[in-house]
């Protein structure tokens, strides 16, 4: 029974002490112990066999007993402890909150207090301010209402007086008044709902209409509408009186100002009538002396009577511009056949001339101000293009009619621009049909003059150079855009760039294209088919120097219009009307520009290349299969050099101001001729080992003359460009593969075409084809040839690409060159 007893407390012992792995966890963390004890899976037997791991050990039992025993005595200790000082926790606790909880009553009470003084203080201050807030509100009050009686007392006096005033026409002590008395009525136009202040500004209102009208009848009396001046002058009277209407309404202002300088200019309306002579453009001039003489009158015995900023002399000048303008447009409609271009270009140039005077003269403030007045139009800012050296353009030879135009261009910041001189602008067609008319008959000169002086002469300054035609007829543009944006900047800038267009084009064709020498006397050209027909050492039909230096003369004069034009374009972009510059566009002219200069080019890469052709038909007949020994460089190969040292130096030489040219020359004439020497080459059949071996030393010959080609025969040795070295490279590159691969036994078969496909990577069955002729082989050799040819050319692949590309690649450049130094060593070894 004890033991049944004992087994139920260890279970129950065990269940009490079977702690959560969170709480175990913890206890872990707080107390960290390496006692197998303390651990949560204590094992007592795994803990016994390590105490006793063999039998000799049991030896030590009572010892390792008493040590456990001792332990659990200290245990015992430990808890007991820590159970006794657990008993008073409990009371402390309580104790401790009690304590607490009187602290927060007593500091609860505490501030409640405060609160409550808090209170009365504020009460207290409200108390204080109260009386304070009431005296500010009476002061405020109290000084608004004497301000308030000062300024009724004032406004009553100041109507009283403005009146009596009125009637005695004391139009200086108006002036200051009024302007008081306006500043006044101000202040009550929240009070106007009390009768007396609304009957004082109804009395206003009536003095201020009352001294408009007098002020009107005044200046009426004194400038009488029929012309004739009062001979007393301007008084003290009128003087005061404008002074008064500054204050009044704006419309009294602007009355007198109207009616004054209507008067004024009474007398030009009589004097330029349109059936007087002096009315007409070529007596323009008396106008404008005219006005000068009347603003100087007017300063004299005017100037002091209206007040300053009134500008009333630049108003006079406005007026007159408008009625001239108006004039002038009615009079041109009415006598439009007789304005010839002098006397428009005449009349313009005098017109500028004033206007440019008006605007060192006046500001141009009043341009916008006054009924009947209207803002001129202000054109875009002027950014002459040409006028930095224009000066330097000028000469002796102008025509007349280029004596009139105006001087100097309009200034950017001139707000009378086109005051008067807008008038002009729907006669303008006059100007651009002469234009028109000049324009052909300076390209009619220009080709005279090529006709009659003929082509630069070769071994002077002139040849290559732009020919001094092409700059005259920029100039002479230059020149019509400048007059033609000082005379609009609208439709007839338009029309101009069309006349500019149409005698591009001509220039282009008449003087230009016209003029580049023809490379056969018959209709069909030189052509490729017929220098083939030319027998070995037979002379070739090639440019003279001078007509070489000719066809470079032209290239240079096509790119310097092609650019020239392209800043034309910019400039008139920037001359006229912002809404117009998209109907400005010379890219057809530039095109035909670029079509001359790609012809020029193709014509001398034509010469040269028709001058090599009889070499290299020489090179197809010779008889290589019987050639013996490797020896210099072939006659053919002498004759190619010597047609590129003749031709090359002279064309390098005149485009020296267009590299970019001479190199595309080097790049088209390149272009053609190696594909042209390859087909020879094609042709040279049947060819032994030895004529192979010479035919390689001549294509290297070839090649390293090509590659010398842009500065061949000149003293300043000057890298090709790249991409020029490129084409002759991967050119003659494949020419000396041709050649290797003849050079190579066919025989194994298999090894000849694989090796065949290695160096020319070519799956053209005809290319192969002639490389079989070139080697002499039989038909049945050639036939087996290209049937295992055709096997062992590699599989393209599968795929959108597949009928793009081979298998197998080109080989890369520095494989090509590493081939050609091994074979260069190779021709070396058997000359030697």
């Amino acid at each position: 029974m004890m033991e049944d007893e004992e087994l139920e407390f260890v279970e129950d012992l065990e269940a009490i002490l079977n702690l959560t792995p969170e709480v175990q966890l913890a206890i872990e963390q707080v107390f960290p112990s390496q006692d197998p004890l303390d651990r949560a899976d204590f094992n007592a037997v795994e803990y016994i066999n390590t105490l006793f791991p063999t039998e000799q050990s049991l030896a030590n039992i009572d010892e390792v007993v008493n040590n456990i025993r001792l332990k659990i005595r200290r245990l015992d200790d430990n808890i007991r402890t820590v159970v006794r000082g657990q008993t008073n926790v409990g009371q402390d606790g309580r104790q401790a909150l009690e304590e607490a909880q009187k602290a927060i009553q007593q500091l609860f009470g505490k501030i409640k207090d405060i609160k409550d003084k808090a209170e009365k203080s504020e009460q207290m201050v409200k108390e204080i301010t109260r009386d304070i807030k009431q005296l500010d509100h009476a002061k405020r009050h109290l000084t608004t209402s004497i301000t308030t009686l000062n300024h009724l007392h004032m406004l009553a006096g100041g109507v009283d007086s403005l009146e009596a005033m009125t009637r005695k026409r004391q139009y200086g002590e108006v002036a200051n008044l009024l302007q008081g008395v306006v500043n006044v009525i101000e202040h009550f136009q929240k009070y106007m709902g009390i009768p007396q202040i609304r009957q004082l500004s109804e009395r206003v209102k009536e003095a201020q209409s009352e001294l408009g009208t007098q002020i009107l009848s005044d200046f009426e009396e004194s400038f009488p509408a029929q012309g004739s001046k009062k001979s007393g002058g301007p008084s003290i009277v009128l003087r005061d009186a404008c002074l008064v209407a500054n204050v009044l309404d704006p419309r009294i202002k602007q009355e007198i100002i109207k009616k004054f300088i209507r008067q004024h200019l009474s007398e030009y309306l009589v004097l330029f009538q349109e059936n007087q002579d002096v009315a007409w453009l070529d007596k323009i001039d008396r106008r404008y002396a005219w006005i000068k003489r009347q603003l100087v009158d007017y300063e004299e015995k005017y100037g002091r009577m209206f007040p300053e900023e009134w500008c009333m002399t630049e108003r006079i000048a406005v007026e007159f511009c408008h009625i001239t303008r108006t004039e002038l447009a009615k009079l041109m409609r009415t006598r439009a056949r007789e304005i010839e271009v002098k006397l428009l270009l005449f009349a313009i140039q005098r017109t500028t001339n004033f206007e440019g005077l008006l605007a060192k003269r006046f500001s141009g403030c009043t341009l916008n101000d006054g009924p009947g007045q209207k803002k001129t139009e202000t054109p875009l800012e002027p950014t002459n293009p040409f006028l930095e050296d224009e000066s330097g353009e000028e000469n002796a030879s102008e025509k007349d009619e280029d004596l009139d135009r105006p001087k100097k261009p309009k200034a950017p910041d001139n707000p009378f621009h086109g005051i008067v001189s807008k008038c002009f602008e729907p006669h303008l067609y006059v100007y651009i049909e002469s234009q028109d008319k000049n324009l052909g008959e300076l390209i009619d000169r220009f080709v005279s003059d090529f006709r009659t002086q003929g082509p630069p002469k070769s071994g002077t300054d002139e040849g290559g150079a732009v020919l001094p035609s092409c700059a005259d007829l920029f100039v002479y543009y230059k020149k019509c855009m400048v007059q033609c944006s000082q005379l609009s900047t609208g439709e007839p800038m338009i029309a101009l760039t069309t006349i500019f267009q149409k005698y591009l084009r001509e220039y282009a064709w008449k003087i230009l294209s016209g003029n580049l020498p023809k490379t056969s006397t018959n209709s069909g050209g030189l052509t490729i088919s017929s220098l083939l027909k030319e027998k070995e050492g037979s002379e070739v039909a090639k440019f003279t120097t001078e007509e070489l230096c000719l066809i470079c003369s032209i290239l240079s004069t096509a790119e310097y219009c092609l650019a020239t034009t392209q800043q034309l374009e910019e400039k008139l972009k920037e001359k006229v009307d912002k809404s117009l510059m998209e109907r400005i566009n010379l890219t057809g002219e530039m095109d035909t520009f670029s079509t001359v200069i790609s012809n020029s080019i193709q014509l001398l890469v034509q010469d040269l290349d028709a001058a090599c052709d009889p070499a290299l038909t020489a090179m197809s007949k010779m008889p290589w299969q019987s050639v013996e020994h490797v020896g210099d460089q072939s006659p053919y190969v002498t004759s190619v050099i010597m047609h590129i040292k003749q031709n090359v130096p002279i064309i390098r030489d005149n485009l020296a101001s267009t590299r970019k040219y001479f190199t595309q020359f080097c790049i088209k004439f390149t272009n053609s001729f190696i594909p042209k020497f390859i087909n020879h080459l094609f042709r040279c059949k049947p060819i032994s080992m030895v004529g192979a071996e010479q035919l390689l030393l001549d294509t290297h010959s070839l090649k390293t003359v090509l590659l010398d080609l842009p500065s061949i025969g000149s003293q300043v040795v000057r890298k090709a460009p790249a991409s020029y070295t490129k084409i002759v490279v991967k050119g003659m590159t494949r020419a000396e593969m041709i050649l290797k691969v003849v050079m190579a036994p066919h025989e194994p078969s298999v090894v000849f075409v694989d090796n065949y496909i290695k160096l020319l990577a070519d799956s053209n069955p005809e290319t192969f084809q002639k490389i079989l002729d070139m080697k002499g082989l039989k038909r049945s050799e050639q036939s087996s040839m290209l049937e295992l040819f055709r096997q062992r050319l590699p599989t393209p692949p599968s795929g959108p690409d597949s009928g793009s590309s081979l298998s197998f690649s080109t080989p890369t450049p520095e494989q090509e060159s590493s081939r050609i130094r091994k074979l260069e060593k190779l021709i070396k070894k058997r000359i030697q």
